[in-house]
């Protein structure tokens, strides 16, 4: 009603959309706003718990394919239900495995970060050169060739 009496009165189209973009706006109040906030942040969690369930599956190595399998087609079929069983039959198990993933990530990682700040160090490297020169298991060439390449 109100747009055909804007229509009707000396207002060009631009103002009437303008009103017709305000008017939506306030037809959409704060707790609607809320509450579609709360609907998409549960839908976000819900999708991360499948996603979890779904990488722990396909991570076990305790169980075979069809164990995998069944699970999947469950999870599949019966979405939330599958994911609320897995999540309570599995929780300590997925718990344990996700802990020692976590584990091995960082001895890889710390022995990574030995081994790189061992190479990257010239003094040491000039002085393992020296004692192999020293030994005489290396010569003089290579021993500035180890240093150079230490130094560079």
């Amino acid at each position: 009603m109100v747009t055909n009496a804007l229509r009707y009165s000396n207002w060009t189209d631009n103002d009437v959309a303008e009103v017709q973009r305000v008017t939506f706006l306030t037809d959409y109040p704060f707790w609607d706003l809320m509450g579609t906030m709360l609907i998409f942040f549960v839908w976000v969690i819900w999708l991360w718990l499948l996603f979890t369930v779904f990488i722990d599956i396909f991570r076990r190595h305790d169980i075979g394919g069809w164990s995998k399998a069944i699970w999947v087609v469950f999870l599949v079929i019966l979405p939330y239900i599958g994911v609320l069983a897995y999540l309570i039959v599995e929780h300590k198990g997925m718990a344990e495995r996700q802990a020692k993933q976590v584990q091995q990530a960082q001895q890889q990682t710390d022995e990574y970060i030995r081994s790189v700040s061992s190479q990257a160090d010239p003094t040491e490297q000039i002085a393992k050169a020296k004692a192999l020169l020293d030994a005489g298991t290396i010569s003089q060439q290579e021993f500035d060739q180890l240093k150079a390449k230490a130094l560079a």
